[in-house]
């Protein structure tokens, strides 16, 4: 089943912007999917419109089959949206502030609890679940908004930049939690994020918007098997006795620790794997020299807006 569709969606807000110009883009049950563009490239109208906090000015939006005019209420019963910026009550705690939020959507106080210290635990907030809201750090309320998105238990997840302000560490936990929740509870997520390297860790598909029109729609395997060529850094469990023979990649051993390789296209990471193995090197970890997503995403939005400029 299709969790979203959105069909020939249009916006112009009443001063003559044209946001939206027509974009078309479904996402299936149980994806993981990144909405991407820059700055006024139309995302966050997207998603107002998709939430229904924006009007849309045309198309047509309909979520597991109910459209969002027709059936509104149905509609967003099965959705929780997590908007960019903060708005939470600043005097209310916590644990209350889920409990509220639950109440909208009919479900009983002793239900809302369990499932309000669940993901209090899951956002590491159970701590501080007796706080008023105006003393958490800007990661905290961002976390809790997670939270508040899920107290419903929605069958489409919408974040837009979920790991805004958050550290590092919290974000990568948010990472799990997210990947967990779409992998075990088959929740459909929709992101959108600066963060290129989140989008490229967490999502299957994604959408590339870019003033206002859809300009990109594809796995994201698929895309990033567009790239020339990447580098990437490998970090050795033992230090290097002599270099490594890998015939056909081009590496450069940085020090006895580590080397880069240029991955060109038809090479694999796992054959690159297997071959030192062969040779009992054993690879710790590996990095992206350069994010591939965010230099593909720059390539194609630059190709789009010198396409328009000729126009």
């Amino acid at each position: 089943m299709t969790a979203l569709i959105v069909e020939n969606l249009q916006k112009v807000y009443a001063n003559g912007t044209l946001a939206l110009r027509g974009i078309n883009f479904c996402v299936g049950e149980g994806d993981f999917f990144a909405l991407l563009g820059k700055n006024g490239a139309g995302k966050s109208t997207t998603i107002g419109i998709i939430s229904s906090l924006v009007k849309k000015t045309a198309g047509t939006v309909k979520v597991f089959g109910y459209d969002l005019n027709d059936s509104t209420i149905e509609a967003k019963s099965l959705m929780g949206i997590m908007p960019q910026e903060i708005n939470l009550g600043m005097y209310d705690t916590v644990l209350n502030s889920l409990i509220y939020q639950a109440g909208y959507y009919g479900v009983k106080r002793k239900i809302a609890q369990q499932r309000a210290n669940h993901l209090l635990e899951a956002m590491s907030l159970l701590a501080v679940r007796d706080q008023q809201i105006v003393r958490l750090s800007g990661g905290m309320k961002r976390r809790l908004m997670v939270a508040r998105a899920l107290i419903n238990c929605p069958k489409l997840l919408i974040l837009d930049e979920p790991s805004a302000g958050v550290d590092i560490e919290l974000r990568y936990l948010l990472w799990d939690f997210l990947r967990e929740l779409n992998t075990q509870e088959g929740t459909t997520i929709i992101l959108t994020t600066h963060y290129l390297e989140e989008a490229e860790a967490l999502c299957k598909n994604l959408a590339i918007i870019d003033n206002g029109q859809i300009i990109e729609n594809d796995s994201m395997k698929s895309l990033l098997s567009r790239m020339a060529e990447y580098t990437i850094e490998l970090d050795f469990a033992l230090p290097l006795r002599q270099t490594p023979q890998i015939a056909d990649y081009a590496l450069v051993v940085v020090d006895e620790l580590t080397a880069v390789v240029t991955i060109k296209p038809g090479q694999h990471l796992n054959r690159l794997f297997a071959l030192l193995s062969e040779q009992q090197i054993l690879v710790n970890n590996v990095r992206n020299k350069s994010n591939r997503l965010a230099t593909l995403f720059l390539n194609l939005t630059n190709q789009h807006n010198h396409k328009q400029g000729n126009n």
